[in-house]
């Protein structure tokens, strides 16, 4: 049976991100990928879900797995590749094997097993967690990378755009989430650090590489400046099964050299409607969206 490259609720996802426009790339997704296997020998097996694109599991012809990731912006695929090309070498992120930006098209190493690393509920491997964190943080950006400034006003301007209208508005105001994004541009823009920062490193962009391997970074949107902006995800992580703040501060310092504590918490507190926006819609209060909530006065 042939893989459906776009079903009727990835188009719906797409269309809310980018507009009505992006029906037509959304039709002519099935010639772009009959080119693009064409010219790189791919075999499509399936298609996977995203809010950007589309990526597609792949066997090359070595008979290994590829990835093929699409979208109809051709800058986050250029995003996207600088910052892998920047980590070129480094184990704890996917490899980029070849690309045609203008296409949108990044062509991935596959990565085996590829399941989530925390999939079905398994223990966070802080080491792991901590070890891809040193790599990622630890190479030079290149000079054109933009701010973390310009990730945050993205991320809140998404946010707001998510926030009008909807259910969750009657717990999380469109004033709390102006005076947390102040927060985070405040932070930003605060001078502290000059790494690579990630962007998006939230559990469900890490992937299990094997026993050889380990966690595996991917999906990138890349900038400069604060590394402890991506640590919120992962300390926040012990509340929500029950645990604290700290617990998570207790998990990953050991691993991580240079752990700021300070900062990471700020960070956390300036996030936190962003962790609290998709369960308030689903109608969710557990104590991990009240104590996220209460990050928010």
């Amino acid at each position: 049976m042939a893989v459906v490259l776009i079903d009727d609720e990835a188009r719906a996802r797409l269309v809310k991100r980018f507009g009505a426009d992006v029906a037509t790339w959304c039709d002519e997704l099935p010639a772009l990928v009959e080119r693009l296997a064409a010219r790189w020998g791919l075999t499509v097996v399936d298609a996977k879900p995203g809010n950007s694109g589309r990526t597609l599991i792949c066997t090359g012809p070595d008979g290994l797995k590829k990835v093929l990731k699409l979208t109809p912006d051709r800058t986050i695929a250029e995003s996207e590749a600088a910052a892998l090309r920047a980590w070129d070498g480094c184990s704890r992120v996917v490899q980029v094997l070849d690309t045609e930006l203008a296409a949108g098209a990044i062509l991935l190493e596959g990565i085996e097993p590829g399941t989530e690393l925390m999939e079905a509920g398994a223990d966070v491997p802080w080491t792991e967690v901590g070890d891809l964190m040193a790599q990622i943080h630890s190479v030079t950006p290149p000079s054109d990378f933009p701010p973390l400034e310009d990730r945050v006003v993205f991320m809140y301007e998404l946010a707001e755009r998510g926030l009008r209208g909807s259910v969750a508005e009657a717990t999380l105001s469109l004033e709390t989430l102006d005076r947390a994004r102040l927060r985070a541009l405040e932070l930003a823009t605060g001078g502290e650090g000059n790494a690579i920062v990630h962007g998006d490193l939230h559990p469900g962009n890490v992937l299990d590489g094997g026993p050889g391997r380990g966690a595996v970074a991917i999906d990138p949107r890349p900038s400069v400046g604060d590394p402890s902006f991506d640590l919120a995800d992962w300390v926040t992580l012990p509340m929500r099964a029950g645990g604290t703040l700290e617990d998570g501060f207790d998990a990953i310092a050991p691993h991580l050299p240079g752990f700021d504590a300070g900062r990471v918490r700020a960070w956390c507190v300036a996030l936190a409607p962003l962790f609290v926006m998709r369960p308030l819609e689903r109608g969710e209060r557990t104590p991990f969206v009240d104590a996220m909530l209460s990050f928010c006065r």
